[in-house]
Formats: structure tokens, sequence, C-alpha cells
């Protein structure tokens, strides 16, 4: 199936070269996501400027395949957004697990659209996720700018 091959080919791309996979130094958010059922663990680490934008981001840590390859999609996604683009994002990634958004949606997600299929694996929709509950943690607590 041409779907299968698209979504093997984007996960084992993201996971064996992983663009966003290192430390970076001068972030200024950093949190810890875990996935305990599988043992699934990233350490988000974000840069965002004192406007709300993500000015750039990596991670590190152990995992499946599709935990590390979500999280580095993330990533390709959140930075260089702002703060509640990024939110938007993430709140679409985990309504397209869940089978809930429109083609409009899908198409802002990219190549993370490619996990769409994980809706029918239950056991690793955690793995999916993870770096996307990570992000919104994180940027929650960011304190917004008062003007």
């Amino acid at each position: 199936m041409p779907i299968n091959t698209f979504y093997n080919e984007i996960l084992t791309d993201h996971n064996l070269h992983p663009a966003h996979k290192h430390n970076l130094d001068d972030a200024n958010l950093v949190l810890e996501g875990v996935n305990p059922s599988c043992g699934d663990d990233i350490v988000l680490q974000l840069k965002m400027n004192d406007d709300g934008v993500i000015e750039d981001g990596s991670f590190n840590g152990d995992g499946c395949a599709i935990s590390q390859a979500s999280a580095d999609m993330m990533l390709d996604l959140v930075i260089g957004k702002k703060k509640e683009e990024a939110l938007e994002l993430a709140d679409i990634f985990l309504r397209m697990i869940k089978g809930e958004i429109t083609d409009e949606e899908k198409e802002r997600l990219e190549e993370a659209s490619s996990l769409e299929d994980i809706s029918h694996m239950p056991s690793r929709v955690k793995c999916a996720v993870l770096g996307w509950h990570t992000m919104e943690e994180l940027v929650e607590k960011h304190p917004k700018e008062e003007k």
C-alpha cells in the first residue's frame, strides 16, 4: 500500500536521521516526558523568545522509533511558530490520532500526518503523542508577555 510505504519511509528517516536530536545549550524551557508503559523517555528543550516565538528546539532521550520520529516531526512544525500556533498544531495532531480532524487540518501537520494510522494501534498511541504532550506542558508553563 502506498500510504504504508509513505508512513514507513518518513518514520524511518526521522528515526535514523533526526534533525533535532541534540542538546540545545541556550534552551530556556526544558522538560522531561516519560511513557512508563513502554520506556520512552525524552527531554524536550526549547528556546522561546519574549514574544512567545519558539526560535529553536531539540530533544534527547531513548525510545521506540515512533516516539523519536514523532518528536522530531513535531519540532519541524513548531520551530519558528508562536506559542499559540504550536499549541494549536498539538491540538490538531492529538485530534488526528483520535480520527477527529478535517483534511485541511491534516495538511497543516505536514509529515506528522503520516502518523494518522497510529490510531489503529492503541498500544502505540502513547508513543506518538509523548513529544506533543511534553511540548504542550512546556509552552503552557511559559509566562505570557505582559504589555
